[in-house]
């Protein structure tokens, strides 16, 4: 059967561009190429369901009409590049030619130049387009093999609970497969083992067989066939899970060691590519002195070589630095309709009388008051509900800066013109910028820090909680009396949860229900996968001491990789800081102790006749291209950039979180305005 009859009853332009570049396909790539090989097997790592074929041909085709597309661009671009004389039309090919040659020559250079403006760009487009198309399930496929590592060992220790409390290998099979709320793309993995064992017959030994050749993650394939052995040998489930859990405990450590070393030559690298455009911006002014000044590459350094260094250095810090999966939300199951749904609190969901608005009016009164009530109790404590949500601060802060800079600029308390930015550059940056960067980031670096340290809070002693439940638990307690003994001999945030847990199971709520409720208060994907193993652990039983214990070492082993990332990423945060103090006391010292005292010689040169003759008999001016308010506005400007690219940098190191910057962007840009508020 044809592509183009299996495809075209869709009426989809894409499959009809793709069945008519199928053929171009056919011809361009043999039968059995590799390159067409490793795009079928990305495609099946990045879960992607089209074939290989269709997928190049796509590619094909967008690559194809993109080209086009540039090489008309580029016909008009040659054209007004003669158009307009911005490419001359003399000689050419530099040797003498005469005659008939010289005729040919001559009426041959505008027809050229117009038609290889165009190929260019055209090869251009489709390169761009073509690779484009190839890069994305390269993508997919690398950003699911780095989730599924990351997640791999708190899955296996979900995978050895549930083998201790009794479950079959098919049971956890199914159970991993359910679990995607917690466990992500590598739940997905045993989704397709499940599936294709439920769906189309398979044995669930060939499905995982299979499932090994197509994940993406070498790990997860390693684990795959060691597990198929065991099943195949009957070998004990229970005791392979433990050996696994403990080496990918280990692998874990090892790993984050590996990325902190990275991380490392990162900030080494850091301190000399922030360093590259002070030097830049010094040789620029050194040629100023010599009355060759270079205005646009000074321009050019500082708002665009500046912001770029900063932001690719960013995006370089992000294929390395492991950001947390997940959002932390466990999905109620079979826990009831009861459940508090903490992500959509507040004004955006009403809890449970959403789930019967218009079926009676009385519902709709009941939604009616109850929005009123939450209105003012909003009202009446914002700032819990900005701790709750605190980028929504921003829907306040941002107007508001909007306003205050409008009414700065209408009333004149600050000029609009370039020229007067350059005459007073100190505080009509603070106006344009330090007021914006204060009023909205001080109240969302604020609000966030209280979120971030009001939730964790629950997780600081969750390791040793989490061994005194299984110590009471292993006495023969059951789990709710576990709970309610851990409530009354510990202190802390977790300890009452846990006393909050315990009154809700004795008011008629299930186990589960409670735990996933408090889990989602909070939302930390650390504690998710904990509270996912324990709520299904006691479903099978209430002695679950072996569960409890292994789910004490996994935290343990995040304690140990969190407190050696801290630490870590501490030095970088330093480093990276104190770079930028070297930095901005560099600028304060060429401002002060050069670009001032050579303005003055400057000026006395130019009252003194006979020094102002020797001066310019020597070749030297200074000034006459770029002035030194000019350099002034530049050298803040830049520190003021720098300042917070550097901030947002040192708060994703530490953090993973650009978030987390935003509390370093405005004290280093405040520490910027004061230096300058003093030399400028």
């Amino acid at each position: 059967m044809s592509l183009g009859s299996a495809s075209a009853g869709d009426g989809s332009s894409a499959d009809v561009l793709t069945d008519a570049f199928y053929p171009l396909y056919d011809r361009i790539f043999p039968e059995n190429s590799d390159f067409v090989a490793d795009i079928e097997g990305k495609l099946a790592e990045a879960r992607m369901s089209e074939t290989a074929e269709l997928y190049l041909s796509r590619g094909l085709a967008i690559g194809t009409l993109a080209g086009l597309a540039l090489w008309l661009v580029g016909l008009f671009l040659g054209y007004l590049l003669l158009r307009f004389g911005v490419v001359g039309t003399g000689v050419w090919i530099g040797m003498p030619v005469s005659g008939t040659v010289a005729e040919a020559l001559n009426a041959l250079k505008v027809p050229a130049l117009v038609f290889g403006t165009g190929v260019v760009l055209g090869a251009v487009g489709f390169l761009a387009g073509f690779g484009t198309v190839l890069v994305i399930p390269y993508s997919r496929a690398g950003a699911r093999k780095r989730e599924i590592n990351m997640l791999l060992p708190d899955a296996i220790s979900f995978m050895y609970a549930l083998s201790i409390g009794g479950l079959n290998q098919l049971e956890i099979l199914e159970a991993m497969a359910k679990a995607d709320d917690t466990y992500g793309e590598v739940s997905r993995e045993f989704q397709s083992v499940v599936q294709e064992t439920e769906y189309f017959d398979i044995d669930y030994r060939n499905a995982i067989r299979k499932r090994a050749l197509e994940t993406p993650s070498d790990e997860l394939s390693q684990f795959f066939t060691d597990m198929l052995s065991i099943i195949n040998s009957g070998g004990n489930m229970t005791r392979f899970l433990d050996d696994k859990k403990d080496k990918h405990m280990r692998t874990a450590k090892q790993e984050q060691e590996l990325t902190l070393e990275t991380l490392e030559l990162f900030g080494e690298m850091y301190m000399t590519l922030s360093l590259f455009p002070l030097l830049l911006i010094i040789i620029l002014v050194i040629m100023s002195m010599l009355g060759k000044a270079q205005e646009m590459l000074l321009y050019g350094t500082v708002y665009a070589l500046i912001p770029l260094t900063g932001v690719g250095f960013l995006v370089l810090v992000s294929t390395v630095k492991q950001d947390e999966v997940g959002d932390g939300f466990l999905d109620s199951g079979d826990g009831g309709d009861r459940l508090e749904t903490v992500s959509g609190a507040g004004l955006l969901h009403l809890g449970l009388v959403e789930e019967f608005v218009g079926e009676f009016s009385v519902f709709d009164r009941i939604k009616s008051q109850e929005g009123t009530h939450t209105t003012l109790e909003l009202l009446k404590r914002p700032h819990v509900f900005f701790r709750d949500n605190p980028l929504y601060v921003l829907g306040i802060t941002l107007p508001t800066s909007m306003v205050l800079v409008a009414s700065a600029v209408w009333t004149g308390t600050v000029a609009s013109s370039v020229e007067g930015l350059r005459a007073n550059p100190t505080w009509t940056t603070f106006v344009y910028v330090y007021i914006p960067l204060y009023v909205n980031g001080v109240p969302l670096a604020v609000f966030r820090e209280w979120n971030v340290r009001s939730r964790h809070k629950v997780i600081r002693k969750l390791s040793d909680d989490l061994r005194k439940l299984s110590s009471a638990n292993d006495t023969g307690l059951t789990l709710l009396e576990s709970v309610k003994n851990v409530a009354e001999t510990s202190s802390g945030k977790l300890a009452d949860e846990f006393d909050r847990i315990h009154a809700k199971v004795e008011y008629g709520m299930g186990m589960k229900a409670a735990l996933i409720e408090f889990n989602n208060r909070y939302h930390i994907p650390r504690l998710a996968r904990t509270v996912k193993l324990i709520s299904k652990a006691q479903e099978a039983s209430s002695q679950i001491t072996a569960v409890l214990t292994t789910a004490a070492q996994t935290s343990e082993n995040q304690d140990d990789i969190a407190r050696e990332r801290r630490s870590r990423a501490r030095m970088q945060v330093v480093i990276i800081i104190m770079t930028y103090l070297t930095l901005l006391a560099v600028m304060a010292i060429l401002k002060t102790q050069f670009l001032d005292v050579m303005a003055n010689l400057s000026a006395s040169a130019g009252g003194n006749g006979a020094s102002g003759a020797s001066m310019s008999s020597s070749g030297m001016s200074f000034g006459d291209g770029i002035d030194t308010e000019t350099l002034s506005m530049l050298f803040f400007h830049a520190v003021t950039i720098q300042a917070i690219l550097s901030g947002f940098i040192s708060g994703y190191i530490r953090d993973a979180d650009l978030l987390s910057g935003v509390k370093f962007s405005v004290a280093l840009a405040t520490t910027a305005l004061g230096v300058w508020v003093v030399v400028g």
